[in-house]
């Protein structure tokens, strides 16, 4: 088992490197720690059914969620807090936003009607 003094250090290595592979909203950047290496977890809880994930990993249930995060991300940065870490959080916020909003559109059936609108 972990000593808690581990904690910090630990959580500041999965926080950079998790942050390369998709930008993570958080308050603060913790510093980059001394040692890079990731544990391996000891143990691996899954606490929704892979069904489920499956459903919540398609365009279509995520672009409206990152829509709504996004929107109140950029009302918080207007009415309450214009800052480097807020607007870090709408930039990685956009950026999924665009992720989810080229995959629905790529996934548009086309119909024979389609012409007919402007």
């Amino acid at each position: 088992m972990a000593n808690v003094e581990d904690i910090t250090p630990t959580e500041n290595r999965l926080y950079h490197h998790f942050n390369k592979k998709s930008k993570l909203m958080n308050g603060t950047v913790p510093p980059v720690p001394a040692k890079s290496s990731i544990p391996k977890a000891s143990v691996k809880v899954q606490v929704m059914s892979d069904k489920e994930i499956a459903e919540r990993k398609t365009p279509e249930q995520r672009l409206p969620r990152q829509a709504s995060h996004y929107a109140q991300i950029v009302g918080h940065f207007l009415a309450v807090k214009n800052s480097t870490q807020i607007a870090g959080a709408m930039d990685a916020h956009f950026q999924r936003l665009l992720r989810y909003h080229s995959s629905l559109v790529k996934s548009a059936v086309s119909y024979a009607d389609d012409s007919t609108e402007s």
